[in-house]
C-alpha cells in the first residue's frame, strides 16, 4: 500500500511538473516580449510626441525688373526741431573780454639786416690779465663694461704679455698655481679693468691682476669699427717657468 502511494506519488509529480514549467515558460516568456514591446512602443510615442515641427520656409524668387528703385542717398526730409522751452544762460566763464588794439607808433622801422650788420659791436674792456688760449683734450666718455658676451669679426691679439712677478711668500711655500683673469679691452687694445675668475690659491691673485693691467692687444673688430670685449687669460705659476 505504501509502496503504491510512493510510486504513484512520484509519477504525478514529474509529469506534471514537467506540464507546468512548459506551460509556465511559454506564458512568462509572452509577458515578457509584451511588456517590452509596450515599453518601446512607449518609448517612441513619447519621442513622436514630443518632437517639434521644423519650421517652413518660404522663399520667393523674383526678378530683377521686378525689384523696385532704390531709396534714395540724399534725405530730402529734414529731420525736425526740437524746441526747448527752458531760457539758455549765457557763459559765465571763458567769455572773451575785447581789449584796445595795441598803439603802434608809425614812425617806427625796423632795421634791416645790412644796417644790423654795419652797427659797430661794443667790446668792453675788462680789467683782469689775459693768458694764452688753453686748448682742452677731448673728453672720453666711458660707456661702461661691454656685456660678457660681445660679437666680434675679429679677436683681440696680445702684442705686450708681461709675465707677472712670483710672490715670494708662495715661492718660499713651494706653492704653484694658475690663476684665470678676465680682462676688460677697450676700444684701443687697453685693459681697463681686471677680474679673478678662477684661482688656485689666493697668493697669485694680485700679481696675476696686476700682470693683466700691463697687457696690450690690438683692439676687437666688429662692422669695419674696433669694440670693447672681455678677454680671459690664464696666468701660471710655477717654480721652474716665469710664467
Amino acid at each position: 500500500m505504501v509502496a503504491a502511494l510512493v510510486s504513484l506519488a512520484s509519477k504525478y509529480g514529474a509529469t506534471e511538473l514537467r506540464a507546468l514549467y512548459q506551460k509556465h515558460a511559454i506564458r512568462g516568456l509572452t509577458v515578457a516580449i509584451a511588456i517590452h514591446l509596450a515599453a518601446i512602443g512607449a518609448y517612441y510615442l513619447g519621442v513622436y510626441l514630443t518632437t517639434d515641427d521644423e519650421p517652413v520656409y518660404t522663399v520667393r524668387i523674383l526678378k530683377y525688373s521686378d525689384l523696385g528703385p532704390p531709396p534714395s542717398i540724399q534725405n530730402s526730409q529734414a529731420a525736425p526741431a526740437v524746441s526747448v522751452s527752458a531760457p539758455t544762460a549765457k557763459p559765465t566763464v571763458g567769455t572773451p573780454v575785447p581789449v584796445p588794439d595795441a598803439e603802434i607808433s608809425p614812425e617806427a622801422t625796423i632795421a634791416t639786416q645790412t644796417e644790423m650788420a654795419a652797427q659797430p659791436s661794443q667790446v668792453t674792456e675788462g680789467s683782469g690779465t689775459g693768458g694764452p688760449p688753453v686748448i682742452q683734450n677731448d673728453v672720453n666718455i666711458d660707456d661702461g663694461p661691454p656685456p660678457d658676451f660681445v660679437p666680434v669679426e675679429k679677436q683681440p691679439v696680445p702684442i705686450k704679455s708681461p709675465s707677472p712677478a712670483y710672490p715670494e711668500i708662495a715661492r718660499r711655500a713651494g706653492v704653484e698655481g694658475t690663476v684665470w683673469v678676465k680682462i676688460w679691452v677697450d676700444k684701443e687694445g687697453k685693459p681697463k679693468k681686471a677680474v679673478v675668475l678662477k684661482s688656485d690659491a689666493e697668493l697669485f691673485n694680485q700679481a696675476a691682476i696686476d700682470a693683466a693691467m700691463q697687457w696690450v692687444f690690438t683692439p676687437a673688430v666688429m662692422n669695419n669699427g674696433p669694440v670693447a670685449v672681455w678677454v680671459s687669460i690664464p696666468f701660471k705659476f710655477k717654480l721652474n717657468q716665469g710664467r
